[in-house]
Protein backbone atom coordinates (compact mmCIF):
# COMPACT_ATOMS: atom_id res chain seq x y z
CA UNK A 1 0.00 0.00 0.00
CA UNK A 2 1.38 3.36 -1.25
CA UNK A 3 2.19 6.15 2.01
CA UNK A 4 -0.82 8.70 2.40
CA UNK A 5 1.37 11.62 1.16
CA UNK A 6 2.62 9.97 -1.86
CA UNK A 7 -1.57 9.48 -2.48
CA UNK A 8 -1.68 12.73 -1.42
CA UNK A 9 0.76 14.46 -3.89
CA UNK A 10 -0.07 12.09 -6.61
CA UNK A 11 -4.18 13.10 -6.46
CA UNK A 12 -3.37 17.12 -5.45
CA UNK A 13 -2.62 18.12 -9.07
CA UNK A 14 -5.76 16.27 -10.10
CA UNK A 15 -8.11 17.41 -7.54
CA UNK A 16 -6.57 21.49 -8.27
CA UNK A 17 -7.67 20.96 -11.95
CA UNK A 18 -11.33 19.62 -11.28
CA UNK A 19 -11.10 22.41 -8.65
CA UNK A 20 -9.92 25.13 -11.72
CA UNK A 21 -12.81 23.62 -14.40
CA UNK A 22 -15.67 23.75 -11.75
CA UNK A 23 -14.55 27.31 -10.86
CA UNK A 24 -14.52 28.05 -14.46
CA UNK A 25 -17.78 26.52 -15.43
CA UNK A 26 -19.65 28.60 -12.85
CA UNK A 27 -17.77 31.91 -14.73
CA UNK A 28 -18.13 31.28 -18.27
CA UNK A 29 -21.12 30.78 -20.80
CA UNK A 30 -22.52 27.37 -21.31
CA UNK A 31 -23.70 25.38 -24.25
CA UNK A 32 -27.26 24.15 -22.20
CA UNK A 33 -26.54 19.94 -22.37
CA UNK A 34 -29.83 18.83 -21.41
CA UNK A 35 -28.29 15.34 -20.77
CA UNK A 36 -26.04 17.05 -17.89
CA UNK A 37 -29.34 18.72 -16.59
CA UNK A 38 -31.02 15.55 -16.06
CA UNK A 39 -28.20 13.72 -15.25
CA UNK A 40 -28.27 15.69 -12.33
CA UNK A 41 -31.66 15.55 -11.90
CA UNK A 42 -30.93 11.54 -11.30
CA UNK A 43 -27.71 11.74 -9.45
CA UNK A 44 -28.07 14.29 -6.60
CA UNK A 45 -31.69 12.65 -5.25
CA UNK A 46 -29.89 9.31 -5.53
CA UNK A 47 -26.63 10.57 -3.64
CA UNK A 48 -29.20 12.36 -1.10
CA UNK A 49 -30.96 9.20 -0.37
CA UNK A 50 -27.78 7.20 0.08
CA UNK A 51 -26.38 9.40 2.17
CA UNK A 52 -29.61 9.31 4.25
CA UNK A 53 -29.83 5.96 4.74
CA UNK A 54 -26.33 5.57 5.91
CA UNK A 55 -26.67 8.54 8.22
CA UNK A 56 -30.38 6.89 9.61
CA UNK A 57 -28.79 6.22 13.45
CA UNK A 58 -27.35 10.28 13.67
CA UNK A 59 -30.95 11.90 13.22
CA UNK A 60 -28.95 15.13 13.41
CA UNK A 61 -26.80 14.81 10.80
CA UNK A 62 -30.07 14.23 9.10
CA UNK A 63 -31.34 17.70 10.06
CA UNK A 64 -28.49 19.13 8.85
CA UNK A 65 -28.93 17.58 5.43
CA UNK A 66 -32.74 18.46 5.37
CA UNK A 67 -31.73 22.34 6.17
CA UNK A 68 -28.45 22.27 3.98
CA UNK A 69 -30.85 21.14 1.02
CA UNK A 70 -33.69 23.59 1.95
CA UNK A 71 -30.98 26.74 1.82
CA UNK A 72 -29.65 24.52 -1.16
CA UNK A 73 -32.82 24.97 -2.89
CA UNK A 74 -33.46 28.64 -2.20
CA UNK A 75 -29.65 29.52 -3.52
CA UNK A 76 -30.49 27.78 -6.80
CA UNK A 77 -33.99 29.89 -6.90
CA UNK A 78 -31.67 32.69 -6.49
CA UNK A 79 -29.02 31.67 -9.29
CA UNK A 80 -31.16 30.68 -11.58
CA UNK A 81 -32.68 34.48 -11.45
CA UNK A 82 -29.78 35.76 -11.87
CA UNK A 83 -28.23 33.65 -14.72
CA UNK A 84 -28.04 35.06 -18.51
CA UNK A 85 -29.88 32.91 -20.55
CA UNK A 86 -29.16 32.65 -25.00
CA UNK A 87 -30.52 30.78 -27.89
CA UNK A 88 -28.63 31.47 -30.78
CA UNK A 89 -30.13 29.35 -33.48
CA UNK A 90 -30.96 25.77 -32.39
CA UNK A 91 -28.19 26.19 -29.42
CA UNK A 92 -29.06 27.01 -25.88
CA UNK A 93 -26.41 28.92 -23.48
CA UNK A 94 -26.42 30.44 -19.97
CA UNK A 95 -23.85 32.23 -18.07
CA UNK A 96 -24.33 30.97 -14.52
CA UNK A 97 -24.68 33.68 -11.68
CA UNK A 98 -21.00 33.18 -10.47
CA UNK A 99 -21.29 35.17 -7.24
CA UNK A 100 -23.91 31.97 -5.62
CA UNK A 101 -22.48 29.23 -7.85
CA UNK A 102 -19.10 29.98 -6.41
CA UNK A 103 -19.87 30.61 -2.79
CA UNK A 104 -21.17 26.77 -2.94
CA UNK A 105 -18.63 25.26 -4.78
CA UNK A 106 -15.81 26.59 -2.22
CA UNK A 107 -17.96 25.89 0.88
CA UNK A 108 -17.91 22.11 -0.45
CA UNK A 109 -14.15 22.11 -1.52
CA UNK A 110 -13.73 23.96 1.54
CA UNK A 111 -15.41 21.35 4.10
CA UNK A 112 -13.83 18.78 1.92
CA UNK A 113 -10.37 19.82 1.68
CA UNK A 114 -10.94 20.00 6.04
CA UNK A 115 -12.15 16.13 6.11
CA UNK A 116 -9.10 15.23 3.80
CA UNK A 117 -7.12 17.12 6.34
CA UNK A 118 -9.06 14.67 9.51
CA UNK A 119 -7.86 12.22 7.49
CA UNK A 120 -4.20 12.20 7.06
CA UNK A 121 -4.02 13.61 10.85
CA UNK A 122 -5.18 10.42 11.64
CA UNK A 123 -3.11 8.67 9.59
CA UNK A 124 -6.81 7.43 7.62
CA UNK A 125 -8.11 6.03 10.46
CA UNK A 126 -11.32 8.05 10.08
CA UNK A 127 -14.16 5.93 9.14
CA UNK A 128 -17.18 6.34 6.29
CA UNK A 129 -19.58 6.41 9.04
CA UNK A 130 -17.95 9.67 10.53
CA UNK A 131 -18.51 11.47 7.38
CA UNK A 132 -22.16 10.72 7.16
CA UNK A 133 -22.41 11.31 10.95
CA UNK A 134 -21.24 14.45 10.79
CA UNK A 135 -24.65 17.18 10.70
CA UNK A 136 -21.83 20.08 9.04
CA UNK A 137 -20.68 17.76 6.52
CA UNK A 138 -24.09 17.06 5.42
CA UNK A 139 -25.62 19.94 5.92
CA UNK A 140 -22.87 21.43 3.32
CA UNK A 141 -23.87 18.25 1.11
CA UNK A 142 -27.69 19.46 1.09
CA UNK A 143 -26.49 22.86 0.31
CA UNK A 144 -24.82 21.66 -2.81
CA UNK A 145 -27.12 19.31 -4.09
CA UNK A 146 -30.33 21.60 -3.21
CA UNK A 147 -28.34 24.35 -5.21
CA UNK A 148 -27.42 22.01 -8.31
CA UNK A 149 -31.26 19.92 -8.18
CA UNK A 150 -32.71 23.43 -8.58
CA UNK A 151 -30.69 25.11 -10.59
CA UNK A 152 -30.60 22.05 -13.38
CA UNK A 153 -34.53 22.22 -13.00
CA UNK A 154 -34.69 25.92 -13.81
CA UNK A 155 -32.03 25.16 -17.21
CA UNK A 156 -34.77 22.70 -18.06
CA UNK A 157 -37.87 24.86 -17.37
CA UNK A 158 -36.47 27.78 -19.41
CA UNK A 159 -35.26 25.48 -22.83
CA UNK A 160 -38.69 23.71 -22.02
CA UNK A 161 -40.72 27.58 -21.95
CA UNK A 162 -38.05 28.99 -24.87
CA UNK A 163 -38.55 25.67 -27.12
CA UNK A 164 -42.50 26.42 -26.70
CA UNK A 165 -41.98 30.06 -27.57
CA UNK A 166 -39.65 29.46 -30.63
CA UNK A 167 -42.28 26.62 -31.95
CA UNK A 168 -45.22 29.17 -31.27
CA UNK A 169 -43.19 32.14 -32.70
CA UNK A 170 -43.84 31.01 -36.55
CA UNK A 171 -47.41 29.84 -36.28
CA UNK A 172 -48.48 32.52 -34.69
CA UNK A 173 -46.81 34.85 -37.71
CA UNK A 174 -49.01 33.14 -40.41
Amino acid sequence: MLPTPVVAAVLAPFVLWRVYSRIKRLTTRQRSKTWRHRTTLVFFPLLLLLLAAASLKAPMALAGMGAGLAVGVILGRIGSKGTRFEQQGDEYYFTPHAPIGMLVALLFLGRMGYRAYQVLEANGQLAHHEFVSSPLTLCIFGVLAGYYITFAAGLLAWRKRTAAATAAAPATAQ
